[in-house]
């Protein structure tokens, strides 16, 4: 594992309810970085959709946990999200601004695409095991 100034992990129950501490907890950890209100409401919006999505798609409305990784490495914050659910198809198909399975469910289909656009990087991937592992980072200037 890379050498982190500072870190946290946690598994928490794949709960709507648990999407806003989940967020507000990751926005907390990078206050040390001096962020801009704008950085914190990007990191906020992007954890947030990787948080939703396990919720909504990787367990379906099932029971799970979601592991969440978050580390600080000089100013760049760097953030693990991983569900154990059905993991996604096609990956590139699903980071296409619009694509959703869930249209009846009112779902937009810009989860990756705002998570893509609010952070400097975004990697998506199936787990051997089954579920998604989405990675973001940010630096803070």
């Amino acid at each position: 594992m890379e050498k982190f100034d500072n870190k946290f992990a946690l598994t928490i129950d794949a709960k709507l309810v648990n999407e806003g501490f989940i967020r507000s907890m990751v926005a907390a950890f990078c206050v040390p970085l001096n962020p801009s209100v704008s950085d914190i409401n990007d990191i906020k919006t992007a954890v947030s959709e990787a948080v939703t999505n396990c919720i909504v798609h990787g367990y379906a409305g099932g029971t799970g946990d979601i592991d969440i990784f978050v580390g600080i490495r000089k100013k760049v914050l760097y953030v693990k999200i991983t569900d154990h659910g059905v993991g996604i198809e096609n990956i590139e198909r699903a980071k296409q601004p619009f694509f959703t399975t869930k249209s009846k469910e009112e779902r937009s289909g810009m989860g990756f695409t705002l998570m893509e656009s609010f952070m400097d990087t975004l990697n998506v991937y199936n787990n051997t095991n089954g579920g998604v592992t989405v990675e973001l980072s940010k630096e803070i200037k």
